[in-house]
């Protein structure tokens, strides 16, 4: 493909709760083997981008560790390949990114330095399939200078926290507003772009010296008159993981035949870093009903429509009901968990009782087996 990529993957999220507070979003498990970045990143691969960069920032470690090999996504080698950047004091500069558009100015050399004509950005937060070929075509067919990729939200979501556009009949973009107070239209961003690379050069130099961090507000919506920005409707699923009962609802999707089915027997593939783990047992006792069970998991209680990740362990006469229970988790005997999210590396001691009654309800044990 005649382009690279970079994934922002840096930021952080208040909305998260205690979910973000060890880890970045775009390192978030889902679906039980996956991480939410895997699926920006394996939409690039089958869109045969081999020259991608991942812009790191808040709470890199587990990100970046994931992200240590290419070949779990089979980027280019030779010609091309998987770059981390995180910010890096230099004699020009000592700030961390202070926005979208500040992290690719900062990392400006790797634009210069390529030879793509065009440059696909997305978010590394979101779930979903999408070939950013079709999106290049449409690109070029149009004679844009920047397209959106957008869809449609169903009547009664709240459109308030994305940012929503408005286009004419041509799918020229005429309005775009960033978290709107009220939304004159159900069209949302979802944070996916492609630009000419000269032109992004140019765009974000003039950013810099203007001192405009906001790749958004900075750029799309200031620039909406000047040039060529359309929108290209993307109709299948996408989920932002942007809150708890985003990333709660993200996951309990993936308890749905056809989600499951789309995303993991449908081609093309979603792609992550491999474990060398035994498949999940389940001993004398154990039942399992709609749920999604990864490897290295025991069970010997009750779960039922629940996301149970890698290395969990569920104790005697246990029932886990409508939660997500993440990586490592000790669930001791007799305990009860329902409309829950247990966080990794946690120890649920024996005869705990937890129950989400206005909501979610985060578990955060600390964790007493490690510390020795």
């Amino acid at each position: 493909m005649r382009a690279i990529g970079i994934i922002l993957a840096g930021g952080n999220n208040h909305r998260m709760k205690e979910l973000s507070q060890k880890r970045a979003i775009g390192a978030m498990p889902v679906a039980g083997s996956y991480r939410a970045i895997d699926f920006a990143l394996s939409n690039m691969s089958n869109s045969h981008i081999q020259k991608v960069a991942v812009f790191t920032q808040y709470n890199a470690r587990s990100l970046n560790e994931h992200l240590s090999s290419s070949k779990w996504w089979d980027f280019g080698r030779k010609q091309g390949g998987l770059f981390i950047f995180t910010p890096a004091v230099t004699a020009e500069n000592s700030s961390w990114y202070r926005g979208t558009a500040d992290a690719i100015y900062q990392n400006l050399h790797f634009l210069k330095t390529s030879h793509e004509p065009y440059v696909v950005i997305a978010s590394g937060d979101c779930v979903y399939k999408l070939d950013f070929n079709k999106v290049l075509e449409y690109h070029i067919e149009k004679k844009a200078d920047i397209t959106v990729v957008c869809k449609d939200m169903p009547v009664g979501t709240n459109v308030e926290r994305y940012g929503t556009i408005k286009m004419n009949e041509e799918c020229r973009i005429e309005e775009f507003e960033e978290k709107p107070i009220v939304a004159k239209s159900n069209t949302i961003s979802c944070g996916i772009y492609v630009i000419r690379r000269r032109l992004l050069i140019e765009m974000i130099e003039k950013c810099a010296e203007e001192d405009r961090y906001d790749f958004v507000r900075d750029v799309l919506i200031r620039y909406k008159s000047q040039k060529r920005i359309f929108g290209y409707k993307m109709k299948d699923y996408w989920k932002n993981i942007a809150s708890v009962e985003d990333y709660f609802n993200a996951n309990m999707d993936f308890l749905k035949p056809e989600i499951r089915n789309y995303f993991f027997k449908e081609y093309p593939d979603i792609y992550s870093k491999v474990d060398d783990l035994p498949p999940a047992k389940y001993n004398i006792g154990a039942m399992v009903s709609n749920s999604l069970v990864s490897s290295g998991t025991i069970v010997n209680g009750t779960v039922e429509n629940s996301v149970i990740f890698k290395k969990a362990f569920i104790g005697n006469n246990c029932v886990i009901k409508n939660s997500i229970i993440l990586n490592d988790v000790y669930i001791g005997d007799n305990s009860y968990i329902e409309n829950c999210i247990v966080e990794s590396r946690g120890t649920i001691r024996a005869n705990s009782y937890h129950k989400g009654e206005n909501g979610i309800e985060i578990v955060v044990e600390r964790n007493e087996r490690y510390i020795m």
